[in-house]
C-alpha cells in the first residue's frame, strides 16, 4: 500500500497541517505520529476556518480512518473539546482512533510546565505551557500513564496514585504550590474513560 509522509524541516510552522489536509482528501487513512496540542493546524472548509491542535488534519475527511499514533501525547480535555467543536459544526469524528500506546498528558504535566517557566524567570525557554515536555519526560523515564491503562480501571487508579504522589511532592517541595487531589482526578478521568474506550485501538495492527 502506497502512502505519503509529511515531515517538517524542524523549524515549525511550515504548513504541514495544510499539506496533510490537502493530501488527506484522497487517502483512506491519516496518521499523526507525534507531538501534542502545542501544535496548531488551520484548515478552511466551505469558508469555515477550523483550528486543530490535537486531532489529525485529515479528520475532516470522513472516509479516511484518522489515527492518533503512539508517539502523540494526548490531553483528553483538549481532545474532547476539539471533537465537540467539530461536531457542533456538522462534522463527524466517528472515524477517529487512538493508539493504546499513546501517553496521556495529565493535569500535573501542565502545572509543572507552568511552574518551571515561572521559576526560570528571564531564563525561561518559551514553552507553550501545555505540558508537552514534562509528559515526554515521563514517557522516557517510564513512569508515564498510557491510553491502554484506562482499559483496566484498577490498573489506572493504582498507577495514578503512585505517580501523583511523586508529582505532588515535586509541586509542593520544589515549587511551593498547591498539590492535586487524587479523588478529583480519578473522578475526572472516569468520565473521560467512558468516552474514550470506543476510540482505543492497536495502531500498529490497524495500520498494517
Amino acid at each position: 500500500m502506497s502512502g505519503y509522509v509529511v515531515v517538517g524541516s524542524q523549524w515549525g510552522d511550515e504548513g504541514k497541517g495544510k499539506v496533510v489536509d490537502l493530501l488527506g482528501t484522497n487517502v483512506n487513512m491519516v496518521v499523526r505520529f507525534q507531538g501534542g496540542n502545542n501544535a496548531g493546524h488551520t484548515v478552511v472548509v466551505n469558508n469555515k476556518k477550523i483550528i486543530l491542535h490535537l486531532l489529525p488534519s485529515g479528520i475532516l475527511n470522513a472516509d479516511a480512518t484518522c489515527i492518533i499514533g503512539p508517539g502523540v501525547v494526548v490531553n483528553l480535555s483538549v481532545l474532547f473539546k476539539e471533537i465537540d467543536t467539530l461536531e457542533s459544526q456538522g462534522f463527524t469524528c466517528d472515524h477517529l482512533k487512538i493508539s493504546d500506546r499513546a501517553h496521556l498528558l495529565m493535569p500535573y504535566h501542565v502545572k509543572i510546565d507552568e511552574l518551571q517557566e515561572l521559576r526560570a524567570g528571564a531564563g525561561k525557554i518559551g514553552t507553550t505551557k501545555n505540558g508537552i515536555g514534562p509528559c515526554y519526560a515521563d514517557k522516557y523515564t517510564r513512569i508515564g500513564i498510557r491510553v491502554c491503562d484506562l482499559r483496566d480501571w484498577d490498573v489506572f487508579q493504582e498507577k495514578l496514585k503512585v505517580v501523583l504522589a511523586q508529582k505532588n511532592e515535586e509541586i509542593v517541595k520544589l515549587f511551593n504550590a498547591e498539590p492535586f487531589d487524587y479523588d478529583e482526578m480519578v473522578a475526572t478521568f472516569k468520565e473521560y474513560r467512558e468516552r474514550l474506550l470506543p476510540m482505543i485501538c492497536d495502531a500498529t495492527d490497524k495500520i498494517n
